[in-house]
């Protein structure tokens, strides 16, 4: 792949070259050129680029992702490519950092000349990311991060958000909280972009419900000592515990947690439970309730053979059956080279119209309701469980107890009215 890459000529050279070759023989220019990018796509092989963290905060659900990205890579290849193209990528670790995600999709779009890019796990890199994008026209696909604001006021034309939101998952199950647990409240909210946006859009549920939020505890990223948080909440003792904590923060608190036999004497409502934050810790781990967005053990089409080409792709990984983090990461990569073949093009803008408003049926995505990419926020509206501890696991891997399977309207959020996608035209072209 790094020789074919050496080969390509730089973005910016080529459109250089290329409007002064138009001005002299006299040709109209569409301009400003950045605006109209087009390469003879031949034979050459489309170029994604990955841009899954693999260190910081995050990098065990950076790395399951991009196992689920490749995978959708090397199948399409299998049956032939797209556009009968071979599909390569380049990746680039992300590091949980939002400047060096714009770096990152700088370098991949300015230098490497990808088609697309695709993958997010911390949203504050996603909104990076996507901001780059947008400044080039380059259809992003956010796969893993989950802030209210992706599918929101940070919402972009080129941009697609794949996980549920944070807004969706407290829509999810702050009613029955309440009705079962009570109405007194503490927040644990890791201080960033999804933490933030999270417990506010709990909040607001909440005191919709005629509940109040006692305290609002910041976790700084990094915090591995909770012993002064988990006093308090001893202290306190409120009716839910609803924590918006994530990657190896929130392992270091559920171990914690249950090393005082906390899980037990309060009630606990997480946001979202991403498998590689909990793989390995065993079923005791998922105590409270807890958002997902897919399962191994979901008993429909399609499940376990996923499962199966996962373990026979991936053998020696240390998370031996796939979660929702690489779900998320192999059906929005799937979807993304359906939509190029059905568009039969890589033009920018004609991918995103195949995209906007597009139904994605339940049996293909391995849910129990048929999801949709919402046109006016680029949110894909899909099926949200709800779960809590299994204490009759089949097996070793068999975590969840899913209570239940929410429709995309049971859950939508009100709050993406405020997302205002950039015009078709004020979106820079490009064909690869």
């Amino acid at each position: 792949m790094s020789d074919i890459l050496k080969t390509k000529i730089a973005r910016r050279s080529l459109l250089r070259a290329s409007a002064l070759t138009a001005a002299g023989a006299g040709a109209t220019i569409f301009g400003p050129w950045k605006y109209n990018r087009v390469w003879a796509a031949g034979n050459k092989p489309i170029v994604i680029g990955l841009t899954h963290d693999a260190s910081g905060q995050f990098a065990n659900s950076g790395q399951a992702e991009k196992r689920g990205t490749i995978m959708a890579i090397e199948e399409a290849n299998a049956n032939g490519g797209v556009l009968g193209r071979k599909v390569e990528y380049i990746w680039a670790d992300t590091e949980t950092t939002p400047a060096t995600g714009s770096r990152v999709a700088e370098r991949m779009i300015t230098r490497d000349n990808v088609a697309f890019v695709v993958g997010a796990i911390q949203s504050g890199v996603a909104n990076a990311i996507s901001q780059v994008c947008q400044k080039y026209g380059t259809v992003y696909f956010n796969t893993n991060s989950s802030s209210p604001t992706e599918s929101g006021k940070n919402c972009h034309r080129v941009k697609f958000v794949w996980d549920g939101s944070g807004a969706n998952f407290a829509r999810a199950a702050a009613a029955g909280a309440v009705s079962q647990f009570g109405k007194n409240w503490i927040l644990l909210t890791n201080d960033y972009v999804w933490g933030h946006n999270t417990s506010k859009a709990t909040q607001e549920i909440l005191e919709s419900l005629g509940g109040t939020v006692d305290e609002n505890i910041l976790v700084p990223v990094g915090t591995r000592d909770y012993s002064s948080i988990l006093l308090k909440l001893q202290q306190s003792k409120p009716d839910v515990v609803a924590t918006a904590v994530g990657g190896d923060d929130y392992k270091a608190l559920r171990q914690q947690v249950q090393e005082l036999k906390l899980d037990t004497k309060m009630a606990w409502l997480s946001n979202q439970l991403d498998w590689p934050d909990i793989y390995g810790a065993g079923s005791e781990a998922a105590f409270g309730v807890f958002g997902a967005t897919w399962y191994h053990y979901l008993d429909l089409p399609g499940v376990s053979d996923f499962v199966q080409r996962y373990q026979t792709r991936w053998p020696d990984t240390r998370i031996n059956v796939p979660g929702n983090v690489t779900y998320n990461g192999y059906v929005a990569m799937r979807e993304l080279l359906r939509a190029v073949e059905e568009a039969g093009t890589t033009n920018n803008i004609k991918v995103i119209k195949q995209l906007e408003g597009r139904t994605l049926k339940a049996e293909d995505r391995m849910q129990h309701h048929d999801a949709y990419i919402d046109p006016n926020s680029h949110h894909v509206q899909q099926t949200i469980y709800l779960a809590s501890r299994n204490d009759n696991p089949r097996d070793e891997t068999d975590y969840f107890k899913i209570l239940n399977a929410m429709s995309p309207k049971e859950v939508a959020n009100p709050g993406e009215a405020e997302c205002k996608l950039e015009s078709y035209e004020d979106t820079p072209t490009y064909e690869m």
